[in-house]
This record gives structure tokens, sequence and C-alpha cells, in this order.
């Protein structure tokens, strides 16, 4: 039975649900072009699909230590200062804090890494003499649930080699480190992670408007789609940090929608909204709503500009009715200038770990998640189709305000 995908391929998504610190984490990855002959698939995953060729959806569950390799104190490495080498990036000083990722490449001496390694280790622990180097696998020792979806098999008509994916490898590349390690907060805000390369006064810099999507059609669809999901009909919303679009579904009903941004002529060009203000949140954090008012409130690929988050994230509590629901989306893509300067220098999965801290941090939110969506087509239609062939990626964390 195996022998009939041999000559197939197959559209297939991989998601992957795990949790730790009493966190829920889906991670997903969208594999266009699996090939049943070379590539590496999840254990028992042909076999089902020989015996019930009409199912399209397959759960494995992973006890920890089975999908991934097992955790291996063996990893751990303790490196002296004199190991570390701050300046291997030109331009760069690299200073270690507790939890957060760094190449591989710029540890001497540990065995198995060179310099050219990108591949990322956890700072475990740190002290003057010393940090410890955790090269385990960021999800090692976490039990993972997968899904498989598979959306269309179709015949292949010729087979010219080529490497093999590892596509629960692929998948679970970059998952974890969004996760605190051993309980503790991760180190995001040592130093100055606020500052910015351009710190003259925002209003100055947003004065002129920018009608421009920060976001591929695709992506865009599909924040629409999880706001769709995670907001009721009938809810009164905050789009914080708002602009000429609120990414809302259509189709879902409001009772209200007030957008705070930073350009009148954006703003003004929002077609939703009933309540449109004008407001600086680095200037002044707090927000000019009513206590209690909003059952959402959405933070749309703008979280990365904020250079006080935790004093904001405080003020969408305040404004948020008990059980009420802040959501934060997010890309890889910003205005370099305003952009905090943390947010530069870590991994894609890393920000979901400061936003998630940011949540954490603020003590106000409850039943906190946090969403990835990775290569999904780019429309044929965009104009870096040929460039850029996968769809922004697609980061989220929301919480619910705590009752009381």
């Amino acid at each position: 039975m195996q022998r009939r995908f041999d000559d197939a391929l197959a559209t297939m998504d991989f998601s992957l649900t795990w949790q730790h610190g009493g966190i829920r984490h889906t991670d997903a990855l969208h594999a266009p072009r699996v090939n049943f002959w070379r590539d590496i698939l999840p254990p028992g995953l042909c076999e089902q699909l020989a015996r019930e060729p009409g199912r399209r959806s397959f759960t494995f569950d992973y006890p920890a230590g089975k999908a991934l390799p097992p955790r291996t104190p063996s990893l751990v490495h303790r490196v002296n200062p004199e190991q570390v080498r701050r300046d291997r990036f030109p331009g760069i000083t690299i200073e270690p804090r507790y939890g957060r990722f760094y190449p591989r490449g710029i540890l001497r001496g540990v065995p198995g890494v060179f310099e050219e390694n990108v591949q990322p280790f956890r700072c475990a622990a740190l002290a003057s003499d010393a940090l410890a180097a955790d090269l385990n696998h960021p999800l090692a020792g976490i039990a993972l649930r997968l899904r498989v979806d598979v959306r269309a098999v179709r015949p292949k008509f010729e087979e010219h080699g080529g490497s093999s994916t590892d596509w629960l490898e692929l998948a679970a590349s970059g998952p974890g480190m969004q996760a605190r390690v051993d309980g503790r907060p991760t180190d995001f805000f040592a130093g100055t992670p606020f500052a910015r390369a351009d710190e003259r006064e925002d209003g100055a810099f947003y004065a002129r408007p920018r009608f421009v999507a920060h976001l591929d059609a695709t992506a865009i669809g599909e924040v629409a789609s999880l706001y769709g999901r995670l907001i009721p009909s009938g809810a009164d919303v905050l789009d914080l940090m708002g602009s000429w679009t609120s990414h809302l579904p259509g189709g879902l009903d409001l009772n209200s929608l007030a957008v705070l941004g930073m350009n009148r002529e954006e703003l003004e060009r929002n077609p939703r909204p009933g309540e449109r203000v004008v407001h600086d949140l680095n200037r002044d954090p707090r927000l000019p709503f009513a206590a209690d008012r909003f059952d959402a409130v959405v933070c749309t690929v703008s979280v990365e500009y904020l250079t006080r988050p935790l004093d904001v994230f405080a003020e969408t509590a305040r404004v948020l009715k008990p059980g009420g629901i802040l959501i934060v989306t997010f890309s890889n893509r910003w205005f370099p200038p305003k952009a905090i300067r943390l947010w530069t220098e870590l991994h894609e999965f890393e920000r979901v770990g400061l936003v998630l801290e940011y949540f954490l941090k603020s003590g106000k939110y409850s039943a906190v998640e946090t969403v990835s969506l990775r290569g999904l087509p780019r429309p044929a239609d965009d104009p870096y189709s040929n460039q850029y062939p996968c769809s922004d990626p697609l980061y989220a964390v929301w919480g619910r305000k705590e009752d009381g």
C-alpha cells in the first residue's frame, strides 16, 4: 500500500500544539510540495493514508523525547567569558542575557560547534564567571501533539532526485524559543532595549500618511480570520495603533469600533470606526477611554514600535471589560527607524516570547495563548511573489483580562 504514494505529491499543513508554564502554543507550517518518495514524514502517516484514502486529518501525540531528540544534560555546556565571541558580527556587540538565544558560532571551544554555525543556543544560566549554553532543541522535554491536514494529493509525473525534507523537523524549527526557561522570566529588559535608530518625535515621522499594506493579502486574510474567531459578534472593539484599515473580517458585526492611531488622514480613510482618536502612546501610554469599555482590543503589526509597552498593556487591561481579550499580531516586516532595538535583534520566535512577556509581566491577563503560521503561498499577483513565494509569517499572542 505504501507504493501507491511513491508517484505522488501532496499539499499538507503541519500543526504542533504544546503547553509550557500554563501557556498554550500552536505553531503551524504549510507544506505546498510534500514528496512521498523522498521526504521524511511522521511515522505511520503514509500507512494511515493507505488504509483510509478519503481521510484528510491525522493527529499524533508524542510524549516528551519521542518526536524530537530527548533533552540531554551533556548538551548544556559551561562557557567562560573568554569563550564568547561578543564581536562575531560587525557593528554588533553581543551581551548574553538569561533565557535569550544566540548563534552557536559565537562560542569557542564547545564540542561540535564551529564559527559559521548559526543554529541557536539558549543562555540557560548566567553568572559573572560563566554562562550555561544549552544546545538542546527548545522543545526537548515537552510533550507535543502534531496534527497533519492533507489538503491535496496529486500525481507526480517525473522524479529528478533532489534533497529530502524532514517535515516534522522543519515544523519544529523555531517553536519553543518563545517559552520561558525554568519558569523564570527571560531577560529582555536589561540595557536599552527600547532605544530606536530614530529617536526624533514620533509625531514628525507619522505626519505624512502612508496608505500601504504592511502584510501581503494572504497574511491579511489570516489576521482577519483570527480576529473573527476570537472576537464575539456585537462586541465593542478598540483597534490600537491603527490606520486606514482595521483588518477585521467584513462579516463581523460589531456594536462599536474605535481606532487609535498616529495620523488623522489615515484614520479618516478607515471606513469602519465610529470613533477616531489621534494619540501618541510613546509620549503618553494612557488610553483616553473609560475603564471596562471594550470587549476586545487588537494591535496589528505595531507592537514593535512601543517604547513603553508594559504601561500600554496595563492600560489595555484597564479599558477592557472583565474577560475581554487583547490580541496582538505581528510579522517580520516593520519601519526600521522606529522599531525598538531589541525587536531587530531577536529571532522571530523570540519576538513571540517578548510579547508574551509583556502579557505575563503585566499580571493582568489569563488564558494566554500564542500562534504562529508560516509557509502559506503569497498571492500570484503580489509584486513580490517572484522574490518571496511564501506569504508573510503571522505571529499572534492573546490573553483575557482577569476578573476582579
